[in-house]
């Protein structure tokens, strides 16, 4: 298949519903593995796909199976294998992504070291995909708590992984426990005899798609990551801008609406900025182009589709401010810098669980990509004293300034202000809008290092290995600790944490849904990037949670807090205190 995708996805007759969510998940035409996969997945077809990570294979293989899926039946219909609990957990994510607007559906993750009895419960749901890794599935088949007997798709995902981790030999038992008119999937980024074992004797005819990786990038691109909290990305953009010199830049989103909104805000905070997307016509691109090409124009928010072939001399920087879908995207778009052997600085935005797409990417290009040092406040500031300074010294050599030296004059005769004070006075009511000193704490303190948060730092690294190899001990010691600590009467604390004010808030996660104390404190401080110590007065219900966090969430995180996940709900933070400022206003108006 050529590299030019002359397809949409609306061309590979998937329902409605699905296509819906690819079309808000920001995809625009189909990478080649899933334009080659869908069609055959779709007829009810064996599939051997021979793909590295990275090249679209979740969604190649997800969007068919979706829209195959009959959510009347309230048993598991599709059974995916991958061979860790991480992989697991981001396949689970995406085929929840890709399905929400088909309603009643149900995808469960079930991998060791979570406890088991959360998935008991889960499993007595109507689960219709099941995505697991090959012992905690065989843990199930063994205690009788998965039935596969209504199974009508087996997919091996990252098959070659599974037989290096030691699987296989599960794996086969596996598939000899579903039903023999099954479909099987099978997909590996290569084909050792194992592997094609496997294929010969459990895979019926199958479709061959074996994708090549074509992806290479030229040294003259510096390539750099950040990893942090989607609500930080903007404020971190933002000090790239003002630390770096820069020609012109592209910025990568993935949809439409983004470039828009994203384009607002940059235009807002003073760059020249403006949107292309695939519902701008050819003669306004063009327009455009040539206004980045003349230098009236510096930033362009894109999706991928419209900047493929795109050549400006003046673009020295690419910022992939959402992560590419594959492979071959990242290297399309950081493409359009660093051309006929010039320089270019590439920036990838990766969140805080967006690894596997860093290793794939690094794997795939061959090349190592950067942590990136983000400037600290004291060098913002620094930078915007000198671009002031500069531009003082530009003013004042350039210009005719007679008039304004009189005035000057006048004025200080007047009020008996020197001419330094004047100046000073001029200066401050320049930079009001947009201060010359860089406010501390406007990004927290992670955001300046390089990438190391609390998790990250060398030490955390090996405690976090040894959590992993004895997770199950370590959730059992938890709740011992959980059950000892409810006993225990708690103690208060004295100090600042006193002195800090506090709003109630409302989860919707409960115990009834699996949901623990450690699971909603860990997701607070992930997401929200709290310490443990502002997470006070935490009472799980049955349905419910409530808790106490510091007063005067900003809304880019209560907005991200609202849509975070906890045992399979989404948490939808509510402030407490609001309603009840309303009840009391409703009691106060309805008693004269």
């Amino acid at each position: 298949m050529s590299e030019q995708i002359s397809i949409s996805f609306a061309d590979l007759k998937l329902i409605q519903p699905v296509l819906q969510s690819v079309e808000e998940s920001g995809y625009e035409i189909p990478s080649p593995i899933q334009a080659e996969s869908i069609p055959p997945l779709l007829a009810g077809r064996d599939l051997l796909g021979q793909a590295q990570t990275g090249t679209g294979k979740t969604a190649a293989f997800a969007l068919p199976l979706l829209s195959k899926l009959d959510l009347s039946k309230k048993h598991p219909q599709v059974l995916v294998l991958t061979p860790t609990r991480e992989l697991a957990i981001q396949v689970a994510e995406a085929w929840q992504t890709y399905a929400r607007h088909l309603k009643g559906f149900h995808v469960l993750p079930i991998y060791g070291g979570q406890n088991i009895s959360i998935q008991l419960r889960q499993l007595r749901r109507d689960v219709h995909v099941i995505v697991g890794t090959p012992g905690r599935v065989m843990d199930h088949l063994r205690r009788n708590t998965l039935k596969l007997q209504d199974l009508k798709t087996v997919v091996l995902d990252e098959a070659d992984e599974m037989l290096r981790m030691g699987f296989i030999d599960d794996v086969e038992t596996i598939l000899k426990d579903t039903p023999s008119e099954r479909q099987v999937v099978l997909f590996s980024a290569t084909m050792p005899a194992p592997i094609k074992r496997i294929t010969s004797r459990y895979l019926n005819d199958p479709v061959e798609i074996k994708i090549k990786s074509k992806t290479s990038t030229v040294s003259t691109i510096k390539q750099y990551y950040w990893k942090g909290k989607t609500f930080l990305k903007l404020d971190v953009l933002t000090r790239i801008l003002e630390s770096d010199e820069f020609g012109a830049v592209i910025v990568f989103v993935r949809t439409k609406s983004m470039t828009i909104e994203l384009a607002e805000k940059l235009e807002a905070r003073g760059y020249a900025t403006t949107a292309l997307n695939g519902d701008i016509k050819q003669d306004l691109r063009e327009k455009t182009i040539n206004r980045l090409r003349k230098g009236s124009l510096d930033i362009i928010v894109a999706t991928d589709v419209v900047a493929r072939g795109l050549d400006v001399q003046r673009i020295t920087h690419v910022i992939n401010y959402d992560m590419p879908h594959d492979t071959e995207s990242y290297v399309h778009r950081i493409g359009r810098t660093g051309r006929a052997g010039r320089e270019g600085t590439a920036i990838l935005f990766i969140p805080p669980r967006g690894d596997r797409m860093l290793k794939s990417i690094e794997r795939s290009t061959g090349q190592k990509i950067t942590p990136l040092k983000l400037p600290s406040p004291q060098d913002i500031t620094d930078n915007r004293i000198a671009r002031f300074k500069a531009n003082i010294i530009e003013t004042a050599t350039n210009n005719k300034l007679d008039f304004f030296e009189t005035l000057i004059t006048e004025l200080s005769q007047e009020s008996e202000l020197t001419p330094t004070q004047i100046a000073a006075a001029l200066s401050y009511l320049a930079q009001r809008e947009r201060p010359l000193v860089e406010k501390k704490g406007a990004i927290p303190d992670f955001a300046f290092s390089q990438n190391e948060t609390r998790k990250d730092r060398p030490g955390n690294d090996r405690r976090r290995d040894r959590r992993n190899k004895n997770e199950r001990n370590f959730d059992n010691r938890n709740d011992r600790q959980n059950q000892e600590s409810r006993k225990r009467k708690p103690k208060k604390k004295s100090g600042d944490n006193d002195k800090i004010p506090m709003t109630p808030y409302r989860l919707e996660v409960g115990s009834e849904h699996g949901a623990q104390a450690k699971h909603i404190v860990g997701a607070l401080i992930n997401e929200a990037g709290l310490e443990s110590q502002y997470i006070q007065d935490l009472k799980i219900n049955a349905d419910y949670s409530t808790v106490n966090l510091p007063e005067g969430m900003p809304k880019e995180i209560y907005k991200h807090l609202y849509k975070t996940w906890v045992a399979g709900q989404q948490i939808k933070l509510r402030d407490l205190s609001r309603n009840e400022d309303r009840t009391a206003n409703k009691r106060k108006h309805s008693h004269p």
